[in-house]
């Protein structure tokens, strides 16, 4: 186990990027990006357990959490739409082409289906 442990940890350390080179590329459009990255982890991570709360420990659902979470989410994803040049109309149009209308969409069907959603049409 010693061996494997030390194998790993040279491992993690020969393929992680240093952090004083990732710092030496940073500006503050990247710094930016980061914060905006780290507040959607942050906000799913509460959604999720507002729902985790009403599904798994059959708390009465907190429908005014889960609207106050997903619009900190909306809020957190606007931030990097508008850092990347991104319209919402644009990612809901590519969503809706990469599930239902692209040429490699994965619900073809129009309607969900176990075989569709296990084939993923649009990974392939």
């Amino acid at each position: 186990m010693k061996k494997l442990q030390s194998d790993y940890n040279d491992m993690v350390a020969a393929l992680s990027k240093e952090g004083k080179d990732i710092l030496k590329t940073l500006d503050p459009k990247k710094c930016d990006l980061i914060h905006m990255g780290i507040g959607v982890v942050g906000e799913a991570g509460e959604l999720i357990d507002a729902v985790k709360n009403h599904a798994i420990y059959n708390k009465e659902a907190d429908r005014k959490n889960v609207v106050e979470e997903l619009g900190d989410l909306e809020f957190y994803m606007q931030g990097i739409r508008k850092n990347m040049g991104i319209t919402r109309k644009e990612t809901l149009k590519a969503n809706m082409e990469k599930l239902l209308t692209g040429d490699k969409a994965r619900y073809k069907l129009g309607k969900y289906t176990d075989e569709q959603a296990t084939n993923r049409a649009d990974k392939g």
